[in-house]
């Protein structure tokens, strides 16, 4: 039987006491998150091809700033137009998000929010608007401490230890509360893409409530190596299954 060693023993330990006040455990010794990169996904509906999402960190003082943007292509575009703009800024040694905001175009919905956590206040505060009806809301919750969001948290899971079998909790902020997402470490399988072969980790995240809950199955493969990073992602949903793969990977 394989035992831990007193580092791993004592790391283990400050993440559960961590997670037990409902706050991020930090990054694992020598990780770091990318900084000046571009990571692009190909999108697909089903068997048909559906889109690109493009992902680009940049650096920003002590802190990491993560932008993404999804687009829908070709035919898909024609049933049903989606244009997501996303970016998180967040402590690059803690993994904390300190605001994250969102321009949805999802078919006629379009609605613009900004959730910005005030840890010193201890507390989160969104802003969102409908630029559809025109109708906007203010909304201040209490936050127990360091959390990350939605799309800050599939990288920051990078930065926590994987073991085949075995679960660790994230606390995402999620809109109007604080979720705790499990992230079950599921196989190890071999992944297929245009850049190359990669041995994976498949891992689902879980959640009893929130966004997560309500996407149904999802999975991310992520490299079995020391970066963990994501090279497919896959929501299989009621009305089908849409399914992210890594395309592109580019230092700059």
């Amino acid at each position: 039987m394989k035992t831990r060693t007193y580092p791993q023993v004592i790391f283990c330990a400050f993440v559960m006491a961590a997670l037990a006040h409902g706050q991020l455990a930090p990054p694992r010794a020598g990780f770091s998150f990318p900084q000046k990169r571009t990571l692009t996904y190909s999108v697909d509906w089903r068997v048909f091809p559906a889109g690109t999402a493009v992902l680009h960190f940049d650096a920003v003082g002590d802190r990491e700033r993560l932008t993404a943007n999804a687009d829908t292509s070709g035919a898909i575009n024609m049933l049903f137009h989606v244009s997501d703009h996303f970016q998180s800024n967040f402590d690059r040694d803690k993994g904390c998000t300190y605001d994250f905001d969102k321009q949805t175009v999802e078919g006629r919905r379009q609605i613009n929010s900004t959730l910005r956590l005030d840890y010193g206040q201890g507390k989160s505060i969104l802003d969102e608007k409908n630029q559809v009806t025109g109708q906007a809301k203010h909304v201040e919750t209490q936050i127990p401490g360091c959390l990350t969001d939605l799309l800050t948290g599939m990288f920051y899971a990078s930065s926590q230890p994987m073991t085949l079998g075995q679960s660790f909790v994230i606390p995402v902020v999620d809109a109007q509360r604080t979720v705790p997402v499990t992230m079950k470490v599921e196989s190890r399988e071999e992944i297929k893409t245009t850049l190359g072969t990669f041995k994976t980790l498949r891992v689902q995240p879980t959640a009893d409530a929130g966004v997560v809950k309500n996407r149904g199955n999802i999975w991310i493969w992520y490299t079995d190596d020391e970066r963990h990073l994501p090279v497919q992602m896959r929501a299989r949903l009621f009305w089908g299954t849409i399914t992210f793969r890594l395309t592109g990977d580019v230092d700059k």
